[in-house]
């Protein structure tokens, strides 16, 4: 007598073989999302971590943002965050900055008024820390810079406390060096929101 496949153990290796394809479909949704996630912040977005007090009291050390890389052209007035590895002064490390100017413009400080122009005209810098003055570097005495083509001219907010184009070392700085436009706080929680 030919004996034949019980019900009870066809259900079992059913239910076992929904449950491998169930894993099998968790899986494969887990590489896309990881896939996904790596690709994103690897085009698109990145998160970049505030360094030093230059850009006080616009944003504070230890402060996180989303920064957007993708098909970004820079303006006058956005904050980037830009990696110049070449400029020892800067030990390697991205640095967070406002721009001031883009390729073809000029800027003038005037330190004894405390005002920046661009183009001739003064800038309104409702974001600025306090009043600029004459830093006290020998490699930040220029006044007058003309914006080549490419590059743009970056500040810091806190103007008395930091390192940027008006450094010789630093200067103008190409696009190519820029990561990305900072477009939200992210933490702490009390500065999370559009910058």
């Amino acid at each position: 007598m030919e004996e034949t496949e019980r019900p009870e153990g066809r259900g079992a290796a059913k239910e076992k073989e929904e449950k491998g394809t169930e894993l099998f479909y968790m899986l494969q949704s887990l590489v896309i999302a990881v896939s996904a996630m790596i690709l994103l912040f690897t085009f698109v977005v990145r998160v970049n971590q505030v360094k030093g007090h230059s850009m006080d009291n616009t944003l504070q050390p230890q402060e996180l943002l989303l920064v957007w890389h993708l098909g970004y052209t820079p303006k006058a007035g956005d904050i980037v965050i830009v990696n110049r590895p070449n400029v020892d002064i800067l030990e390697g490390e991205a640095i967070v900055k406002r721009v001031i100017a883009v390729g073809g413009q000029t800027v003038d400080i005037d330190y004894g008024a405390g005002i920046v122009y661009v183009d001739g005209v003064p800038l309104d810098e409702p974001y600025i820390k306090e009043t600029m003055y004459l830093p006290g570097s020998p490699y930040m005495q220029q006044t007058h810079f003309d914006i080549p083509e490419g590059s743009v001219f970056v500040m810091g907010d806190n103007r008395n406390n930091s390192t940027d184009s008006r450094n010789e070392a630093v200067g103008p700085v190409e696009e190519r060096f820029i990561l990305g436009h900072a477009v939200l706080g992210l933490w702490p929680l009390s500065k999370l929101g559009a910058l």
